[in-house]
C-alpha cells in the first residue's frame, strides 16, 4: 500500500489546452470546470487581457484572454473556444483558451524548470516544461497569470 501512496505523490495530473499552435497545461486540482464560450461583458478601463465578466450561476466571474495575457494575439472568442474556470488561493477566474486537449499524468521528475531568460520577469508565467510524445508542453503558473488583488485597491 505504501507504494501506491508514493506513486501518487511522484505524479501530477495536468489539464492540457491549446492557444493557437502552442500547448500549455495547468494543475488539474486548480480546475473547477470547463465551459463552452459565453460572451463576456466588458468592463471600462480593464487591462487588455481582461475579456470581461460572465454570470456563473449567480456569481460574477472575470474572464481572462489567456493568449493576450501571455503576449500572443487575442483569442477569437467564438463557439470553438472554451473557458477553463480555475481557483487558486481563494480566487476564481475564467481562462479563455482555444481548446482543451487532454489530461496528462506526468512524473514530477519529468518536469524541468524553464530557462532563465534574464528579462523583466514577464516570462515567469511558466513554472515548468515537459515533453509528451515529442511535444514540448509548458506548465502554467496560475499565481503569476491571475491579476494580483490588493486590499488597498478599493
Amino acid at each position: 500500500m505504501t507504494d501506491l501512496s508514493a506513486q501518487t505523490t511522484l505524479e501530477t495530473e495536468l489539464l492540457a489546452f491549446r492557444l493557437g499552435e502552442q500547448e500549455y497545461c495547468l494543475d488539474i486540482m486548480s480546475v473547477r470546470e470547463i465551459r463552452g464560450w459565453t460572451r463576456a461583458t466588458p468592463l471600462p478601463f480593464a487591462p487588455d487581457h481582461m475579456k470581461g465578466v460572465i454570470n456563473l450561476r449567480g456569481a460574477i466571474l472575470p474572464v481572462i484572454d489567456l493568449a493576450v495575457r501571455l503576449g500572443m494575439p487575442p483569442a477569437s472568442g467564438g463557439e470553438r473556444n472554451v473557458i477553463i474556470v480555475v481557483c487558486i488561493n481563494g480566487r476564481t477566474a475564467g481562462l479563455l483558451v482555444d481548446s482543451v486537449s487532454d489530461i496528462l499524468s506526468i512524473a514530477r521528475g519529468e518536469l524541468q524548470p524553464p530557462p532563465d531568460l534574464g528579462g523583466d520577469g514577464a516570462g515567469m508565467c511558466i513554472s515548468a516544461l515537459t515533453l509528451v510524445d515529442e511535444r514540448l508542453i509548458r506548465v502554467l503558473d496560475l499565481g503569476a497569470v491571475l491579476p494580483v488583488q490588493t486590499a488597498d485597491a478599493a
